[in-house]
């Protein structure tokens, strides 16, 4: 069987989706399925994120008065390596149970073999990182490797197709 939230992550990559909402979802979508519970950020009047912990969803709009409109969202696993799981979200908790501080990569990678979905490795420049990304849901995944452990996953980043 496995485990909640591996399930959650190979769900996340294989479709590009997180609990249904795409990278283009509304502030209005997403709150409807995360909840009010989030810190809402702005660099400006153009841009917006909302961090829900491990998630974060982002938005771009034209000019201040129009739309947002979907960007992307990232899924920072990193994080639960410092806070745990008070840094899900408790919808997300809610549906997948606990989630582990640390993410074996090989064993993520591993589940979505069998599900016959290919992570393709790209060059990446950053010492200790490498990245990966699915080609039919365009999502990328990263995963840190230590010196004395097992490669962790980092992030999962899904853009707006």
């Amino acid at each position: 069987m496995t485990p909640h939230s591996l399930a959650f992550y190979a769900d996340v990559i294989t479709t590009g989706k997180l609990l249904g909402l795409e990278p283009s979802a509304t502030p209005d979508e997403v709150t409807a399925v995360l909840g009010t519970d989030c810190a809402e950020n702005s660099l400006d009047t153009t841009t917006m994120w909302r961090d829900y912990g491990m998630v974060e969803f982002h938005w771009l709009r034209s000019a201040p008065g129009h739309p947002w409109e979907g960007h992307h969202f990232t899924l920072h696993v990193h994080r639960l390596s410092y806070w745990g799981g008070s840094s899900v979200n408790k919808t997300l908790r809610d549906r997948y149970g606990r989630f582990a501080r640390r993410t074996d990569f090989t064993k993520l990678r591993r589940i979505l073999e069998r599900r016959g979905v290919p992570l393709i490795q790209v060059p990446q420049p950053a010492d200790g990182i490498d990245e990966f990304r699915q080609p039919a849901s365009g999502v990328s995944v990263m995963s840190e490797r230590g010196p004395r452990q097992a490669s962790d996953l980092y992030t999962i980043h899904s853009p707006m197709a």
